[in-house]
């Protein structure tokens, strides 16, 4: 995406925000403002360019509404979460993301991952982003080898790099299914398969590279969730449902309640208003 883009979609984002900043909802268990209440004040204190004013006025509106209403339909409903923004950043990016390529969002389908959560916490969920609606979660989730020294607990090293092994946080776009073949504790399985394209720039661009997945594996049952090799991967027979819902269309967002991510990721950024900083992965 291009640099004017970028610029038109944050201005989408932050006019919306301080349109509606007077009638924004009240979300329960939140202590304190997100990024989209943030942005709001920003931009309050500051004097519009009256072009970003005319650019800003329905696409604008119309995704702060949608961040509004997913919020309003999910959080209820998923009841344990790493970080209070969590949903927030998740539903930001996912709409940022589809504002500025609405033809490459061709599913409504949005696959998430806390991985803030220990592996033997379900912490994954597929949401309907049309109905409003839990398709299926929440459900193990694996992460990288690389991201944990120890095989259960919560994963603390993300990283973009090849080699790494570890998972990479950010958004992705659902591509194409395949057969998928893995080895884990001296045995081959076979699993659908869903490649993903990283969308976070220096967070998750070698996804592709990697081989980074989304697929079934057999580590990863109801109680808890193997490593993989950086792979969002779970339940063979949940993949089976799951992954061609998302397939071509829809998006990924894997989460982890890292500040320096959060506040640079080029999605989440361009959402909530804050600068771009270009923090590497790591």
């Amino acid at each position: 995406m291009d640099m004017n883009t970028g610029h038109y979609v944050r201005h989408v984002l932050l006019g919306a925000t301080a349109a509606a900043f007077f009638g924004a909802p009240y979300f329960p268990g939140l202590d304190r403002n997100g990024p989209v209440l943030d942005a709001t004040m920003a931009i309050v204190r500051a004097k519009p360019h009256p072009a970003d004013t005319a650019r800003s006025r329905f696409p604008s509106q119309a995704a702060v509404t949608e961040v509004a209403a997913a919020l309003n339909a999910f959080q209820p409903l998923v009841v344990r979460l790493s970080h209070p923004r969590a949903l927030e950043e998740a539903f930001s990016g996912y709409f940022a993301y589809k504002a500025a390529h609405p033809d490459d969002v061709r599913k409504p389908f949005l696959y998430f991952v806390d991985y803030g959560l220990p592996s033997t916490s379900p912490r994954g969920y597929v949401f309907d982003m049309a109905s409003r609606t839990i398709v299926e979660g929440p459900f193990t989730v694996a992460h990288g080898r690389g991201s944990s020294s120890g095989k259960d607990g919560v994963p603390t090293t993300f990283s973009n790099r090849p080699g790494s092994a570890a998972t990479s946080l950010g958004l992705y776009l659902a591509q194409e299914t395949y057969g998928f073949n893995g080895k884990t504790a001296g045995r081959h399985y076979s699993s659908i398969g869903l490649r993903l394209m990283g969308l976070s720039g220096d967070y998750n661009d070698n996804a592709r590279a990697r081989r980074v997945v989304a697929h079934g594996a057999p580590y990863v049952t109801a109680s808890k969730a193997g490593r993989s090799e950086g792979c969002p991967a779970m339940e063979p027979s949940r993949a089976s449902r799951l992954l061609p819902k998302l397939a071509n269309g829809g998006l990924v967002f894997l989460f982890a309640p890292r500040e320096d991510w959060m506040a640079s990721d080029p999605w989440l950024a361009r959402a909530s208003g804050h600068a771009n900083t270009s923090v590497g992965a790591g």
